[in-house]
């Protein structure tokens, strides 16, 4: 089925203290990373690049130097992820019938898992890339335990998250009604009821989002090449 791929990419980068999607890492900007990927995937009839609105007219010029041959888009993003998301989704042409969306910042994402996602999302309405808790986790408020959570029942999203196009769509219009913003676009799909499939991800598609992600990152290319 011809799938769309949201890559967003519209952070201001507070966390890390600069726009770290256009940091070179491995003589490659970290966002060109997974454009890389999912550009190599057939099943990928499009990708849809969310960043800055200052920065779409450099990173245009990227992609025609360099991906002269893909589908790719390049718009701007909002104030939050939701918004940037939303817009990428509205730029997806009427031929994909699936969304794949993922985050710029984790350049590690294999084809193997984004090949997963399309292939399981024929059967659901969603798919996650999650990995197991393997930590103990204790629920937590005003630095008071709480509570500790059965760690067997916790699973920690990642990206891609893969979905029926027009189930999506549905599901952002119903958050919008009722101002709801989630932290990711499952959240959007479970508050409607949606089945969504879990898949199991790698600890190796981090994301970045401070220094240490960074050197981590730097090590793990370094070892690849």
């Amino acid at each position: 089925m011809p799938t769309a791929a949201i890559i967003t990419a519209a952070g201001s980068g507070k966390r890390f203290g600069e726009y770290k999607q256009f940091k070179t890492l491995g003589e490659v900007p970290l966002l060109f990373h997974s454009v890389k990927t999912f550009s190599n995937i057939k099943e990928i009839a499009e990708i849809i690049l969310v960043v800055p609105k200052q920065n779409v007219g450099e990173i245009k010029k990227v992609v025609r130097c360099n991906y002269k041959k893909n589908k790719i888009k390049v718009i701007s993003g909002g104030q939050h992820r939701q918004e940037s998301v939303y817009n990428g989704l509205n730029a997806v042409s009427e031929l994909s019938n699936i969304v794949s969306i993922h985050d710029g910042a984790r350049p590690f994402v294999t084809e193997e898992t984004i090949r997963t996602n399309i292939s399981e999302c024929k059967n659901f309405d969603g798919v996650v890339t999650a990995i197991r808790a393997t930590d103990t986790i204790k629920l937590v408020e005003k630095k008071i335990i709480k509570n500790t959570i059965e760690r067997d029942k916790v699973w920690i999203a990642q990206t891609p998250q893969t979905f029926n196009k027009k189930k999506l769509i549905k599901a952002f219009s119903s958050a919008k009604k009722s101002n709801f913003v989630g932290t990711d676009e499952s959240v959007l799909m479970e508050k409607c009821g949606y089945s969504i499939k879990l898949i199991e991800g790698s600890k190796h598609n981090l994301k970045i989002t401070n220094q240490e992600d960074w050197e981590y990152a730097k090590i793990m290319v370094e070892r690849r090449n």
